[in-house]
């Protein structure tokens, strides 16, 4: 397997917090966790980001925590938020530096595993559905544009997922 750095993206709801802690286990690797990262760096939450700086605010604390996650490590599992792909900096930048892996979900898995949660900001609204097909539609290119690996995190737990994309990342470094 590579020694460069797995970076998992993928829609809300994909797994890849869950899925990259189970990787950077299995694989004795460090692990971080974008979304974090940006609330560790600002000492706030991101709704609160969102509220006073706006999605733009957001997005660049986002792109220097991904900036400061590749820095940090040789070879870290690196689980981006949902819109890490909207700037072209943060693709060429993961391209760059290790292999893209996109965790897939089908709108309906993506709609039933964010349905309950509250703190995602681009959810607060009504119709969560409609912006779940919305961001989806949107960024499903840009994830697919990156991605060395498109993976389906769908079906099963996330430990039995993060070994299977272990397996398979292993097998395509052959």
């Amino acid at each position: 397997m590579t020694e460069k750095h797995i970076f998992l993206i993928g829609p809300m709801g994909a797994g890849k917090s869950t899925i990259g802690r189970e990787m950077a286990n299995a694989l004795g690797r460090p692990f971080f966790d974008i979304d974090h990262e940006v609330v560790k760096s600002s000492g706030a939450d991101i709704q609160w980001i969102f509220d006073v700086e706006g999605e733009e605010g957001f997005r660049e604390r986002e792109s220097r925590a991904l900036r400061h996650a590749i820095d940090a490590a040789t070879s870290a599992v690196i689980a981006t938020g949902g819109g890490i792909v909207l700037r072209d900096e943060n693709r060429i930048a993961m391209a760059d530096a290790g292999q893209v892996v996109y965790l897939s979900a089908t709108k309906q898995q993506l709609y039933e595993r964010t349905k309950r949660d509250k703190a995602r900001p681009l959810l607060q609204v009504d119709d969560r559905k409609a912006v779940i097909d919305s961001l989806f539609d949107e960024r499903d290119p840009l994830y697919r544009e990156v991605a060395s690996l498109i993976f389906s995190s769908s079906g099963t737990k996330a430990p039995k997922v993060a070994m299977e994309l272990i397996r398979t990342l292993a097998s395509n470094s052959d």
